[in-house]
């Protein structure tokens, strides 16, 4: 074996991709991807201030929809645009709207303002999103892509952590805007990072026409069940539901059969189980959908503190993006896949715990196991999620088809924390159910989902090292 090979085929190390080599590289992949997922709780933690000083109570569930519907939109994008920019081209065009979407929110006298800047926020975050994960295979060698997909990962985990912690501390001093000038200028300093270290990609036009057909059923899909949770419970929720479902029918078939889409082609190949990958994606990326509510449950519940609430909402993250380091290091195929198969029987086994433990008055013994509990759903996020990008790093031929197929990871993650958040809020708001029923009923679904998805696990598994 020569020397090129081994470099090829053995597996990097942290300390590798950490070194002086390509730490800059993974500081901007991993960088703009803890922007995206640390602004979505950071705002959530300073809305009841920015309300309290604006107004726009009526719009407060959509300072979340456009900036997800807007990430969702330009994820979509990402392929597309790094053809044409290049790395560096794309990454400034992300985090140019990011700023500039940061400052709007920071600036705003109104809600109405504030959503415009949410948007734009939103534009950029998906974008940055995306491309944290379709440049792990451009600008990494493969042995440190397993690696390079945890640490991106892990960062939507981090990003749960940092956003109400930092929103939160600004907002016990009634500084809203601070943050969202922290943003810019973090924002502005990974601009000047990605100028002295981004690998300089070719450029070149896109084999494709945009995918308007496929944005658009999408979009409206996505924000068809976005309304489930904001319209009153009843026949308007189950209407909003039955749409989403509808036109994310549709836009399954409209990828299928048309001649441009979002999707690499392959997902729709027999031969091919990327299609089980993104599914097992969802799958994982769905028990993310019970976080807005868990700090919620634990002040109302458990009678905490909101500090501690907060702590307690952020154990899933911790137990994914701890869990996935390690889980990362596994490189034979039989070991990534029997915890691809894990994943999904292990996050169910965590929510279903929490929601058996839920009862009025619980001791401090049960308040200490919702956070083992919290902490075990999450490890199962982090025991498949690296392996799975990995997966579908390595499932298509050519440019624009691997990084529509690396960049699908981020934007199916992103769908599905959407639509499982809608979800969460349409169980939570069922009936006139104590909030502790509420709180069983909700993890209990999720937990019988995850089950399912050891289905699409398991097929997803069995593609590992014999991707086309």
């Amino acid at each position: 074996m020569t020397q090129a090979q081994q470099d090829t085929e053995l597996p990097g190390t942290w300390r590798e991709l950490l070194g002086r080599e390509y730490a800059p590289i993974a500081a901007v992949l991993a960088g703009g991807v803890l922007l995206e997922a640390s602004n979505v709780y950071l705002t959530t933690s300073l809305l009841p201030t920015i309300v309290g000083e604006i107004g726009g109570a009526e719009f407060y569930a959509w300072t979340m929809t456009t900036f997800l519907l807007a990430s969702v939109v330009t994820a979509m994008l990402v392929s597309r645009i790094l053809i044409q920019k290049g790395a560096v081209g794309a990454y400034l065009v992300a985090l140019t709207l990011f700023a500039l979407g940061s400052l709007i929110c920071a600036l705003s006298p109104s809600m109405t303002v504030l959503l415009l800047g949410r948007t734009v926020q939103g534009l950029g975050g998906g974008l940055l999103a995306g491309l944290g994960y379709a440049l792990i295979q451009r600008a990494l060698p493969e042995r440190l892509w397993a690696r390079g997909a945890a640490l991106v990962s892990a960062m939507w985990g981090v990003g749960n952590i940092v956003g109400p912690v930092v929103g939160g501390t600004f907002a016990q001093f009634d500084a809203w805007r601070a943050p969202f000038i922290g943003l810019a200028v973090v924002t502005m300093l990974i601009g000047v990072l990605v100028l002295r270290s981004m690998p300089r990609t070719a450029r070149g036009r896109s084999s494709e026409t945009v995918p308007w057909g496929s944005l658009v059923l999408l979009a409206s899909g996505v924000g068809a069940v976005s309304l489930a949770s904001v319209v009153p419970a009843g026949v308007a929720s189950a209407s909003a539901l039955v749409v989403g479902i509808a036109l994310g029918v549709l836009f399954l078939r409209h990828e299928r059969d048309g001649r441009s889409g979002i999707l690499p082609r392959v997902t729709f190949s027999q031969s091919s189980s990327v299609r089980w990958v993104y599914l097992a994606v969802a799958v994982l990326a769905f028990g993310i959908g019970t976080e807005a509510f868990i700090p919620l449950f634990g002040q109302e519940i458990g009678a905490l503190a909101p500090l501690v609430a907060g702590l307690l909402g952020a154990a899933l993250s911790l137990g994914w993006s701890v869990t996935q380091m390690f889980a990362a290091n596994v490189s034979a195929d039989r070991g990534r896949r029997r915890l691809i198969i894990a994943g999904p029987l292990v996050v169910a086994i965590g929510l279903a715990a929490y929601g058996a433990l839920q009862h009025e008055g619980p001791s401090n013994v049960v308040i200490g196991l919702w956070f083992v509990t919290l902490f075990v759903a999450g490890a199962g996020i982090g025991l498949g999620f690296p392996h799975l990008t990995v997966a579908a790093l390595g499932s298509a031929d050519g440019d624009e088809e691997g990084a529509k197929a690396a960049a699908a990871v981020s934007t199916v993650f992103m769908i599905a924390s959407a639509v499982s958040a809608a979800l969460a809020g349409v169980l939570v708001n069922l009936g006139s159910m104590s909030l502790f029923q509420s709180a069983q009923l909700l993890m209990l679904v999720f937990a019988g989902i995850s089950v399912v998805g050891v289905v699409a696990a398991r097929r997803a598994a069995a593609g590992v090292g014999h991707q086309s």
